[in-house]
């Protein structure tokens, strides 16, 4: 019997044609029936015939059909892929961003940590539990797999509600460490053994080593670092190089001092001045940069590259704004591999999922998702436990109750426990103006936020 997977979102051709191509390109998934699904009609047309033509062109064993009808899509799927938005992803972004610091909040995002974070937290989860409770009904062994975010709050939520759900976080920031460490060390990414963990976009290398000679190789990332990240370019250079020639960057894959020909960045530490506080003084290397692991932390405003922040944000809006997705045989994201283990019970290692904390970080407790390296076998995906020193534990710590709160506010419907997130978040060192504010977010994205009451 074909294996049914579902594309929840798929009018976006970013997510559909890159989860396509994925798709598309495993032989271990040849055969299987893949079913479109978003609420658009317009944009899901526009990409089941994309995917039919180039199934035909290429001469691909599989079957492709969309519907905008979800409790029609999922019946009988073993795979459901999520990545969703709601409303005008950017408008709303600058409203996460910008109304708490018009009330005095210094956060450095504003789109998964922090005030901003808990907004769109607010908005995303309640369409996501509408979906996984339709997966819950109609089909309930099904593995789930979530694009979007605020990935921990996400997760968080779902499991809170959804207990026996197969429910799992992917995000491709770990692929970092292959992009940059192989340069670093001057090896192969295939020699080296690594392990991080932490939170979705808080997260830390905590293991390292020779796969040939069997040695520790952090000693030889905290030695070269320095050296390597202070002079890596960041977002400032290459926004200032598509301005000058007029044309896009791709990025991902590559190093950012591949995509400018070899250039040293204009900026000491671009991206990475708050990533080098962590490193200096907490001694493990972030996997993310400046403007997702400054989400997290209150004193990130002191120290974070504020202009790398604001150009990757102008970059990153141009380059969607701009870029014409394409469907290609080529692995980009890490759902295929994990579908492919499952399927063929192989037992390999995946390096990063999102999933709840059962016991694999000791700091935290069993109800929050963590990101952490997994197996992967015919019985699903299952953590591993990781060795978090006490100082990045304790960064951890401070989004316990913050996550409790938010997955609360969600499902009760509460203004009361929004007020309360924000009170126990750490990035906030407000009070009394807390109320008005999360009243003017309430009003300003309405309608997605009308439910707290």
């Amino acid at each position: 019997m074909a294996t049914k997977i579902v594309l929840v979102g798929a009018g976006s051709a970013q997510f559909g044609y890159g989860t396509l191509g994925d798709i598309f390109q495993s032989k271990t998934l040849y055969g299987s029936e893949i079913v479109l699904h978003d609420i658009n009609p317009a944009a899901l047309a526009v990409t089941e015939k994309t995917a039919r033509e180039f199934l035909a062109a290429e001469d691909l064993p599989f079957t492709v059909s969309a519907t905008t009808d979800r409790p029609t899509a999922l019946r009988g799927a073993e795979f459901v892929i999520i990545s969703i938005e709601v409303g005008d992803r950017f408008a709303l972004w600058d409203l996460d961003w910008q109304i708490p610091q018009q009330y005095g909040i210094q956060q450095v995002y504003g789109e998964n940590g922090g005030p901003g974070g808990l907004f769109h937290s607010l908005r995303i989860i309640p369409p996501i539990l509408d979906i996984c409770a339709d997966v819950a009904d109609i089909c309930p062994d099904a593995w789930v797999f979530n694009y979007s975010n605020p990935m921990s709050r996400i997760c968080t939520t779902v499991h809170r509600r959804f207990p026996q759900l197969n429910f799992v976080g992917m995000c491709h920031e770990i692929a970092s460490l292959e992009r940059y460490l192989p340069e670093m060390l001057g090896t192969s990414f295939e020699n080296l053994n690594l392990r991080a963990g932490g939170l979705n976009h808080f997260s830390v290398l905590l293991e390292a080593r020779y796969k040939d000679s069997g040695k520790d190789a952090y000693g030889d990332v905290r030695a070269k670092a320095p050296d390597y990240f202070s002079r890596l370019p960041g977002y400032s250079d290459i926004l200032a190089y598509t301005r000058n020639h007029g044309k896009l960057l791709e990025t991902e894959g590559s190093t950012e001092r591949d995509a400018l020909g070899g250039k040293d960045s204009a900026y000491p530490w671009a991206d990475r001045t708050l990533f080098k506080e962590i490193l200096e003084k907490f001694h493990h290397l972030p996997i993310t940069g400046d403007s997702h692991f400054g989400e997290y932390i209150r004193w990130a405003s002191e120290v974070s590259d504020h202009r790398g922040i604001l150009d990757f944000y102008t970059f990153y809006r141009n380059y969607l704004g701009q870029v014409q997705p394409k469907i290609e045989l080529k692995l980009k994201e890490r759902v295929v591999p994990i579908m492919e283990g499952i399927l063929g019970d192989s037992g390999y290692e995946e390096s990063a999922v999102n999933i709840p904390n059962r016991g694999f970080i000791k700091q935290l407790p069993e109800f929050i998702a963590v990101e952490v390296p997994a197996t992967v076998d015919k019985r699903g995906v299952h953590g591993i436990r990781v060795d978090m020193p006490a100082g990045i534990g304790g960064l951890l710590s401070n989004q316990i109750a913050i996550h409790d709160l938010t997955a609360d506010a969600v499902l009760e419907g509460s203004r009361d426990l929004v007020i309360q997130a924000l009170l126990v978040d750490s990035v906030n060192d407000k009070c009394r103006a807390i109320p008005e504010l999360v009243d003017v977010m309430i009003s300003r994205q309405s309608p997605w936020l009308d439910y707290l009451k």
